[in-house]
């Protein structure tokens, strides 16, 4: 291969905590002339060690991995790489998880059930210096735009809503009135556009706002 023609390869870093996964997109880059895998990652932690060491040109990044998550991960790489093109990789497309990818600074989103019919046009893409946002996950992101983010107080108090915790309870839990806590979880029905208690802690995980621990 000319001098040219490498300068022509993307290389591409992935990072997942599946390894049927990394297999599988292992398996779509080696076809493709123009890309080459040159380094894979099974937690946040060894993305950015993986990163610092290759400096791929575009890397997939799992959002929810062990020791660092995609997220954290992200933000370490581009806090040291600031052009770093980085595209989020998830199985889970709640908008809240969304908005954190987006905000760390990926250039793309990408549902791991689109993998093998759309990594290669989100590698070249976002190679290209293009953002890559799938019209089901813009969709996704509109839906919820106009409304307001819950603080990190009132997710705190949802939680423990999740946990089946009355208010007394709450109030218990974090050392406040439990009139304070009707009052956050007044305001977390109106943000969330719930009908009650047990509706806001389904929409609340539904978007990612809260995350059902295995």
């Amino acid at each position: 291969m000319s001098e040219s023609q490498s300068a022509e390869i993307i290389r591409v870093l992935c990072a997942d905590d599946h390894p049927l996964v990394r297999k599988g997109i292992a398996s779509i880059l080696e076809n493709e002339a123009d890309m080459q895998l040159v380094a894979e990652a099974g937690n946040g932690q060894d993305a950015v060690t993986q990163f610092r060491q290759h400096r791929p040109d575009v890397t997939l990044m799992d959002l929810r991995m062990p020791e660092m998550d995609g997220v954290a991960a992200v933000r370490a790489i581009r806090q040291e790489f600031p052009d770093a093109q980085i595209i989020a990789l998830t199985s889970y497309d709640g908008d809240q998880e969304i908005h954190r990818a987006l905000d760390a600074g990926v250039r793309g989103y990408l549902l791991k059930e689109m993998v093998h019919t759309e990594v290669l046009r989100a590698i070249r893409i976002v190679h290209s210096g293009k953002r890559l946002v799938p019209e089901a996950v813009a969709q996704r992101l509109g839906e919820h735009h106009s409304q307001a983010a819950l603080t990190p107080r009132e997710i705190q108090v949802l939680s423990l809503v999740a946990e089946g915790l009355s208010n007394q309870e709450i109030g218990t839990r974090l050392g406040t009135a439990a009139g304070t806590v009707k009052m956050h979880i007044q305001n977390i029905l109106g943000k969330l556009a719930a009908a009650d208690r047990t509706h806001a802690v389904t929409i609340a995980i539904q978007r990612g706002i809260l995350r059902l621990e295995a």
